[in-house]
């Protein structure tokens, strides 16, 4: 578990996380959810340690990250897993190299060892017979499945996830979705996802922070977000016409939807 205690961040002298206080729970995919600018990026930023926040606690298994000692620090971080909004994969690298890479840098095991757990993390993620493939010849969403097999070489404890659909159709969106949820479930991670995707939340968001101008304003389960009083929150999941018509629906009592 990741517990976040009175987290405050600021640019500038301009306050981008307010003061959040927050739990991400073992084995659920987490989401951070809210519009673009209201600082969950800087949110996830600090969780692992790219920003450091003005105030505040990140506890990592009961002990904060912030007091950490550097050896800590690197142990941890063996543990952390992250898929980047643009994937981020090496160019000059194949597939099967670009999944390696965490183990070449970090694991102690030999090349034949490395290589088999590469070769079942793409595997898992069904693409096995992209090994020798380089990601200029493959599509956004092969990208983003390569990406996830990196983020799970090491077999983390957590897994970071920004933006993981940004920029693919909504089947490929589908995919990424059950395919991060899956592995979630089957390795037992602490999977915290930044998006602002409705589709991908009512899909797999299992636990859901709502941060609105840098302050958290509502917290809670798929099912129960339908069903909030937030004004701006109702306004960030109703904003599609399509969730628009299920509140219609669920208030005519025309649909049944199971959300749970």
């Amino acid at each position: 578990m990741i517990k976040v205690k009175g987290l405050t961040k600021s640019f500038d002298g301009r306050v981008v996380i307010d003061d959040i206080s927050a739990n991400f729970k073992k084995g659920l995919v987490n989401m951070i959810i809210g519009r673009s600018g209201s600082g969950k990026t800087v949110f996830l930023k600090n969780l692992i340690g790219l920003l450091k926040p003005d105030t505040g606690e990140v506890l990592y298994g009961g002990k904060d990250f912030l007091k950490m000692r550097h050896r800590d620090i690197k142990k941890l971080r063996k543990d952390m897993g992250m898929l980047f909004q643009g994937s981020a994969l090496f160019d000059s690298k194949t597939v099967l190299e670009n999944v390696m890479f965490p183990l070449d840098m970090f694991s102690r095991k030999n090349l034949r060892e490395r290589r088999k757990r590469a070769e079942f993390c793409l595997e898992r993620v069904n693409l096995e017979s992209a090994h020798n493939l380089y990601p200029s010849e493959i599509s956004g969403g092969m990208m983003k499945r390569v990406a996830i097999a990196r983020a799970i070489a090491l077999n983390p404890t957590y897994l970071f996830c920004d933006e993981p659909n940004s920029g693919l159709d909504p089947k490929t969106s589908q995919l990424i979705d059950e395919l991060i949820s899956d592995i979630t479930q089957d390795f037992g991670m602490t999977t915290i996802v930044v998006t602002h995707d409705m589709n991908s939340v009512m899909n797999i968001g299992d636990h859901i922070i709502y941060i609105h101008e840098g302050k958290k304003e509502w917290e809670g389960s798929k099912a129960e977000i339908m069903d909030s009083d937030n004004e701006s929150l109702n306004e960030f999941v109703f904003a599609s016409d399509l969730f628009k018509k299920i509140k219609e629906a669920q208030n005519a009592d025309e649909l049944d939807i199971d959300l749970s």
